[in-house]
């Protein structure tokens, strides 16, 4: 089957003395888009890609399976996650582009690699939304008032009000992810003050005295020995989803070259700040026994301090992060589906755009997924969110694999001199590629050891490389035919 001719521009060949010309990808997926997202707005999406419901509900379960050494797996992972988002920056820098990684698929992979990066992004992003609406609809029953309402009728109220804001326009997704950012950072801010001020003072939560005893005195750092935090590596992974959010972001700011290594750089600190202090401080305040999956660990510390209206305050927090990651599930995804659709490789009305720049044709895809969630929640309430978060985990091995692949193959070329690299780089290029590769292969080995519904994910497998591989015959002819129609457009 021959490869279709991915879109680019016609450049003169260089004499033999002179470097290689560059050749100039041009994605007809971005035309039509809104320059209204500002620096704050870019700098707070890549904190709300980075900070979610992985860390505010699932950090429960995992500190009661894993123990204390969870800060490890948080650690790891957020240093593959940072290798991942840097070498994402590098290829914005190179040419920005909403439809990010797909559009890169398409430059260094043609259009096959382009549906594959898009179609296992859509898995992931529509599955998240899933998690999301459940863990919206889970805070909510924290509260008497909400505890007689069914939670497929919670996660629907969730999915109406994101999916109104994001078919607005960038402009209203922008702010409110601003303000979702700003609530989740500060929220964190509060409780590293909350929890330093208790180690120091000593201060008796729930009866036990905080500090390096409450580890010692309860099974110390690994309490049920080290294969549970090393099974539980694939779900810390999917703590991380969205930290690719800036890079999409970057085709709807004015100055990208500026914003984006600002954006990047932040996250390193960010995630050793707000994700390995915040597990090490709950660690130190109370026994990892007492988290339990069915409650944030954040709410579980402030309802045993017996502060009145803390656990309330905290849990309308959490809700927060929840509903901004819903927000970005949306926005990302629409931008996604239209690249992919003005190729031919997805459905043609998710390219449509309306009059404020929103490609709400994609936008109304995943939402509609998120329905089958709200189905889900009603037939299955209380596993829907083990259930989504391990397929959504596949979805964010497969979306990263392909990141790198694009960045060690845009390093390959910038060697034979078709393409400069920018200053702004992924340090130790090819080795780090090659690395965060072998450890998003290991995930997969992980969730199969882990048995349960993760090794269920890995059996389906190979149905949703049957998937892919059938769409792409069901859609090669479109996508050949668009390519040659959008290439004819451009000369």
């Amino acid at each position: 089957m021959n490869e279709p001719v991915t879109t680019t521009t016609d450049a003169p060949k260089p004499a033999v003395a002179a470097p290689a010309a560059t050749v100039t990808h041009v994605d007809a997926g971005d035309a039509g888009y809104h320059k209204d997202l500002k620096s704050r707005h870019v700098n707070m999406i890549a904190v709300g890609g980075a900070i979610g419901t992985g860390l505010f509900l699932g950090a429960g379960g995992r500190m009661h399976d894993a123990g204390p050494s969870l800060f490890i797996a948080y650690a790891v992972c957020g240093v593959f996650a940072f290798l991942v988002v840097r070498a994402l920056g590098e290829l914005v820098l190179h040419r920005p582009s909403s439809g990010a990684f797909v559009s890169y698929s398409r430059e260094f992979m043609g259009e096959k690699g382009a549906y594959t990066a898009g179609w296992l992004y859509f898995v992931n992003w529509a599955t998240t939304a899933v998690a999301d609406i459940t863990a919206v609809a889970t805070y909510a029953h924290f509260w008497s008032a909400f505890s007689d309402i069914p939670q497929w009728v919670l996660a629907l109220i969730a999915l109406a009000v994101v999916l109104a804001a994001n078919l607005i326009s960038v402009k209203y997704f922008g702010e409110m992810e601003f303000w979702f950012a700003v609530v989740k950072v500060s929220a964190l801010v509060l409780f590293l003050i909350v929890g330093l001020y208790l180690v120091i003072t000593q201060h008796h939560v729930d009866g036990n005295t905080p500090g390096l005893a409450t580890v010692t005195e309860h099974g110390g750092l690994f309490p049920h020995g080290w294969t549970p935090m090393l099974l539980l590596i694939q779900g810390v992974v999917f703590a991380y989803a969205g930290v690719e959010l800036c890079g999409i972001a970057a085709g709807e700011t004015e100055n990208p070259e500026k914003i984006i290594p600002k954006a990047v750089n932040s996250i390193m600190w960010r995630v050793g700040f707000f994700y390995v202090g915040s597990v090490i401080l709950l660690s130190l305040l109370l026994p990892s026994s007492v988290y339990t999956a069915g409650e944030s660990p954040f709410v579980t510390v402030f309802t045993k301090l017996g502060i009145p209206g803390a656990a309330d305050v905290m849990n309308l927090i959490v809700l927060t992060a929840a509903m901004s990651s819903l927000n970005s599930g949306l926005y990302s995804t629409g931008r996604i589906l239209r690249s992919m659709s003005l190729s031919g490789s997805a459905p043609r009305f998710t390219g449509v755009m309306n009059r404020g720049g929103v490609p709400y044709g994609g936008i109304l895809l995943t939402a509609g997924f998120g329905v089958l969630g709200v189905v889900l929640n009603y037939a299955m309430p209380g596993k829907a969110f083990e259930i989504v978060i391990n397929f959504a985990s596949f979805g964010i091995i497969g979306t990263w694999g392909m990141i790198m692949i694009c960045s060690l193959l845009f390093w390959k070329r910038s060697q034979d001199g078709t393409v400069t690299r920018p200053a702004f780089r992924l340090p130790w290029a090819p080795y780090t590629q090659v690395v965060t590769l072998v450890f998003l292969a290991s995930i997969v080995v992980l969730m199969w050891q882990d048995g349960g519904v993760s090794r269920t994910t890995v059996e389906c497998l190979p149905l949703v490389i049957g998937a892919l591989v059938g769409g792409w015959f069901v859609v090669r002819r479109n996508v050949s035919s668009q390519v040659a129609a959008n290439t004819t457009g451009q000369e």
